[in-house]
C-alpha cells in the first residue's frame, strides 16, 4: 500500500512516519518478483518522493537490509533478522515444531502451522512431502481468510475491527491489484474473490459446529485441506493445524477422514505444549559491534542517514525473547537510551508490529514475516556470497573465490571472475589440492593434521594465508576465513592474481582489508540466512 506523506510532523510523530515509510520500503520489495525493484518502480509502489526515497534505501543498504545494484534496489539476506527475531519468540513455531513434524510422517502428507495476522492466515511452520505434485506454500506466506481452511477457524475470533477491515478489502478485491498483498495466491483461483467473500460467513457456522475447517480447492485447483484449530486458555484460537493434499492423493472427503483423528490428536498435544512453555527467558547480551556500527553509518551518511529508521529496526531485531522483552531489557539489548527505545516500540505497536502484554513486555508479531522472509528464506550460499564476491571484484580488480574443505582438497562453492587476458580460470565445483592453496591451508588450520600443524599454527594466529606460485607458477593468493554464526570456520574466501599484476605486499597490504572487510559482510548475511535455512551453509 502507498504510504501517504505528510507535512511538518510533530518530533512525537517522526520515528512512527520515517519507519513507517521504511517499511514500505520493504514490504514493496518483498512483493516484488526477484525482491528487486527499479528506483522509479519503487517509488510509484510506496508512494514517496524519490528524495525521500533515496534517503531511506541508503540508510538500509548501510544497514545491510538491501542492495544497491545500478538502478535497482534489492533484499539482502542480513534483512531476515527480523523475521528471525519473530519466530525466536513466537511460542506457536516452538510448541508446533515436533508434533508437526510427527504429524506429517505418519500420514505421509504435508502439514502447516498458520496463526492469524489480521484478516490473514500466516504460516510460521511447514512440514512439506516431497512429491512432484508438492504444496508450494512456505513459512512466512499470507493467504486471505476467505480462501483457506484455517480462515474460517481464526474468522470465528474476529473482533468488529477486523472485520470492517476484512469487508474493506473485499470490497476492494474487485481490483486485481488489491491481491499484491497476497503473493502466494495462484493468478487465478477456482474462486472469485467475491464468491469466496460470500461463503466465509458459512463456512464459519460449520467450523463451529464440526470443529474442524476444510478447504476443497478454495486457494488453487487440485489443492485440498482439512484444519482443526488449537485452543488457548481464553477459548481462542492461537493456531491451526492442516493437513495439505492433492486430488490426485485424495478428495477433500477421503482426506479428513484419513487425517481427522491423528490430526486432532496433534492440535492437543500443540496445545498442552504451548500451556506449558517452559522455554527460559536470558536477559539479552547488548552487542558493542552493532551499537559501533550504527554510530558509524551516521558519521559516514551524516543527514542522509535516517536514525530513526535504523533505531526502530535495531529495536525490533532485538525482540528475540520467548515472553517478550521489557522496555530496560531493550534498552540493554540495542545500548540505545530507554526514552528512544520506548518511542521506537510505541511506534513499531501503531504500524502493526509489534504487541504489548502485561503492560510491560512486548513481543514481535507474525506482520514481521512479510519483511522479505519468503524470497529470503530459500536462499543458497553461493546466492548470498556472490554479490560480495563480486563487489570485491570490482573494487581489487582480481578474481574471488569461497571454498569449503572436501577431503584433502578445497571444492569452489561461489566465484566471480575479473575480466582480463591473463586470468585464473575456474569455477563452481572446481576442487584442488587442499594444502598448496591459501583457501586450503585457512580451512586445514581449523582443525590441521598432525604433519601441518607447526605450519598452519602461524595461518591461525595471524588469520589469514598467502601462497605465492605454489600451485601453479605465476599464480599468488591470499585467503582469508567465513564464519558460521557459531563462529565456527564454514569456508574460506580468497582474491587470486597473476604474479605479474600482484606483488605479496600488495595482496597483503592492499587486498587483504578489502577480503576482510567482504568475508565480515558475507558472515552477517549467512548468520541470520543460516539460522532456520541449512541451506544457507556452504557446503
Amino acid at each position: 500500500m502507498p504510504v501517504a506523506e505528510t507535512t511538518s510532523p510533530k518530533p512525537a510523530g517522526e520515528p512512527v512516519t520515517t519507519l513507517k515509510r521504511g517499511l514500505a520500503v520493504l514490504g514493496a520489495l518483498a512483493a516484488a518478483p526477484s525482491a528487486r525493484m527499479r528506483r522509479g518502480d519503487l517509488v510509484r509502489a510506496t508512494g514517496l518522493a524519490r528524495a525521500t526515497l533515496d534517503r531511506v534505501t541508503r540508510t538500509l543498504v548501510r544497514l545491510g537490509y538491501l542492495r544497491a545494484e545500478e538502478n535497482e534496489v534489492v533484499l539482502a539476506p542480513r534483512l531476515l533478522e527480523l523475521g528471525n527475531a519473530y519466530l525466536a519468540a513466537d511460542p506457536v513455531s516452538h510448541a508446533a515444531a515436533a508434533p508437526a513434524r510427527a504429524l506429517a510422517d505418519a500420514l505421509d502428507e504435508s502439514v502447516s502451522v498458520c496463526v492469524p495476522d489480521g484478516d490473514g492466515v500466516r504460516f510460521v511452520l511447514q512440514c512439506p512431502r516431497r512429491r512432484a505434485m508438492a504444496v508450494t506454500f512456505h513459512v512466512g506466506d499470507v493467504l486471505p481468510a476467505e480462501r483457506c481452511a484455517p480462515g474460517a477457524i481464526f474468522a470465528a475470533d474476529w473482533d468488529e475491527d477486523t472485520w470492517r477491515i476484512w469487508r474493506e478489502r473485499v470490497k476492494e478485491a474487485e481490483d486485481s491489484r488489491a491481491w499484491a498483498a497476497y503473493p502466494a495466491l495462484p493468478a487465478a483461483p477456482p474462486q472469485t474473490a467475491e464468491e469466496a467473500a460470500r461463503e466465509l460467513p458459512d463456512r464459519i457456522a460449520r467450523t463451529a459446529g464440526s470443529g474442524l475447517a476444510v478447504d476443497d480447492q478454495l486457494v488453487e485447483s487440485g489443492l485440498v485441506a482439512v484444519a482443526v484449530p488449537v485452543r488457548g486458555r481464553d477459548g481462542r484460537s492461537p493456531c491451526a493445524v492442516s493437513v495439505v493434499s492433492h486430488t490426485s492423493r485424495h478428495t477433500a472427503d477421503s482426506l479428513t477422514g484419513y487425517a481427522l483423528d491423528r490430526l486432532r490428536a496433534c492440535a492437543d498435544t500443540v496445545g498442552r505444549a504451548l500451556a506449558e512453555d517452559g522455554r527460559t527467558h536470558e536477559r539479552p547480551v547488548p552487542d558493542p559491534a552493532r551499537s559501533d556500527a550504527l554510530r558509524r553509518a551516521k558519521e559516514e551518511l551524516g543527514a542522509d542517514f535516517l536514525q530513526s529508521l535504523a533505531r526502530g529496526l535495531e529495536v525490533l531485531a532485538c525482540l528475540r525473547a520467548p515472553a517478550g522483552l521489557t522496555l530496560s531489557e531493550a534498552a540493554d539489548a540495542t545500548g540505545l537510551a530507554r526514552a528512544t527505545v520506548r518511542r521506537s516500540l510505541l511506534a513499531l505497536i501503531r504500524l502493526g508490529y509489534v504487541a504489548e502484554s502485561d503492560g510491560r513486555r512486548f513481543s514481535p508479531l507474525p506482520r514481521v514475516l512479510e519483511l522479505g522472509y519468503v524470497p529470503l528464506s530459500r536462499l543458497t550460499f553461493e546466492q548470498i556470497a556472490r554479490p560480495h564476491l563480486a563487489d570485491l571484484v570490482e573494487r581489487v580488480h582480481d578474481s574471488a573465490s569461497v571454498s569449503v574443505l572436501d577431503g584433502e582438497h578445497i571444492r569452489y562453492v561461489a566465484r566471480v571472475a575479473t575480466t582480463r587476458i591473463i586470468g585464473v580460470d575456474l569455477g563452481v565445483g572446481t576442487r584442488l589440492p587442499a594444502a598448496p592453496t591459501s583457501m586450503g591451508r585457512v580451512l586445514l588450520a581449523e582443525d590441521p593434521p598432525p604433519e601441518l600443524s607447526a605450519h598452519l599454527a602461524e595461518v591461525r594466529r595471524r588469520g589469514y594465508a598467502l601462497t605465492d606460485q605454489e600451485l601453479e607458477e605465476g599464480l599468488r593468493s591470499i585467503a582469508v576465513p567465513v564464519r558460521d554464526r557459531d563462529g565456527r570456520v564454514a569456508a574460506a574466501m580468497n582474491v587470486a592474481a597473476h604474479a605479474a599484476h600482484r606483488s605479496l605486499d600488495s595482496l597483503r597490504e592492499e587486498v587483504l582489508p578489502e577480503l576482510r572487510e567482504t568475508a565480515r559482510r558475507i558472515e552477517a548475511d549467512l548468520a541470520a540466512a543460516s539460522e532456520r535455512n541449512p541451506n544457507a551453509r556452504p557446503r
